[in-house]
């Protein structure tokens, strides 16, 4: 990993630091554009919410476990929504 990807990667710290849950993984399906979210190992979800907004929220006996992320790459970035506003 270069300077210019860890630069990225330390650009998102304080947005993690707000994420209220104290551990959290991810993975990245590039070619379905996909973002998994999960905050609990294993997770075992027993239900599901699809949301208008391309986001499925996963609970497991009613507590988020995770968040799926379709079309994650035409989202926009917090601070590009943050000059906008």
């Amino acid at each position: 990993m270069g300077t210019a990807e860890v630069k990225k990667v330390l650009a998102i710290v304080p947005e993690l630091l707000e994420v209220p849950y104290p551990r959290v993984w991810t993975t990245y399906d590039k070619e379905a554009d996909v973002l998994y979210i999960n905050f609990k190992k294993p997770s075992r979800a027993d239900d599901s919410e699809l949301t208008g907004d391309d986001l499925i929220i996963r609970y497991e006996k009613g507590e988020v476990v995770g968040i799926t992320v379709l079309n994650a790459s035409k989202r926009k970035r917090v601070s590009q929504r943050r000059k906008k506003s």
